[in-house]
């Protein structure tokens, strides 16, 4: 069994202002971003300043807020949020889908495409390689605030979490930031250059995260109001299969003949 560093949730205190690490792993990650993004852009020749990338950046965020929390209550919290509907705006007790955040943001992509005339794979190409790093943080604030724990297991790399004292469970929130983030993260930095097909990237990110999230659901625990779909399988493993299928079919469709150099 490996000790949980118990790290406490809140970063600093300021009076009643408190300051969580979840909060910081946002913020940080839009700080990455706002940092890479006129590298990145170079890269693909756009032409930006600080205030397209500021614009970007607002749309990417509305996109992750608003798409995330639509998706958790469509998908995993439907009946409760019908019964109490102002509950739907309360995006500080939590609840967000990755998948809801990742259609969000792909919607503000296209607005931003649009209105700065830059075609879209030529924007998600270059904005792509960025996504895992936030991945990697916000799994990071998961893990410092003991939630989306993973499955009860004797492995010797369990962990005691302290919403959980009674058991010990995979730190799947350490697995998906290592799988989706650092690996995914490694994968698409090297091959951003390599790949000179638009779009190609792009779905590639889709059907490694759909492919990596899928294998790391096998330690996380389901969200208690669903369980289990069929055995083992859960309703992120069938979001997953879907990503997988569509990423692949776009992969081939934006490299006909296999060519995608």
């Amino acid at each position: 069994m490996l000790p949980y560093p118990n790290i406490s949730p809140v970063a600093l205190s300021l009076g009643p202002v408190k300051i969580h690490w979840y909060g910081i792993m946002y913020l940080t990650t839009f700080l990455i971003a706002y940092l890479l993004i006129p590298i990145f852009f170079k890269e693909k020749k756009i032409t930006c300043n600080k205030d397209t990338v500021a614009d970007l950046l607002l749309m990417s965020l509305l996109g992750v807020i608003l798409g995330g929390r639509l998706g958790y209550v469509l998908f995993y919290q439907l009946p409760l949020y019908l019964q109490h509907p102002v509950d739907v705006l309360k995006i500080w007790e939590g609840g967000m889908s990755f998948h809801g955040g990742m259609l969000g943001v792909i919607l503000g992509f296209i607005l931003f495409a649009r209105k700065n005339n830059i075609k879209l794979y030529q924007l998600t190409d270059a904005i792509i390689p960025i996504i895992p790093i936030g991945i990697f943080l916000v799994r990071m604030g998961n893990f410092i605030n003991g939630e989306l724990y993973g499955r009860i297991t004797n492995s010797a790399i369990c962990m005691r979490f302290p919403t959980d004292i009674f058991n010990c469970r995979y730190p799947s929130q350490l697995i998906e930031a290592l799988l989706e983030g650092i690996l995914l993260f490694i994968i698409l930095f090297f091959a951003r250059n390599k790949i000179k097909t638009p779009g190609v990237l792009s779905w590639m990110f889709i059907t490694g995260y759909g492919f990596l999230r899928f294998f790391a659901e096998f330690f996380r625990e389901p969200d208690v109001q669903i369980g289990y779909l069929w055995n083992t399988i859960t309703l992120g493993q069938i979001f997953s299969i879907l990503m997988v299928i569509i990423g692949t079919i776009g992969v081939i469709k934006c490299a006909p003949k296999g060519r995608i150099g």
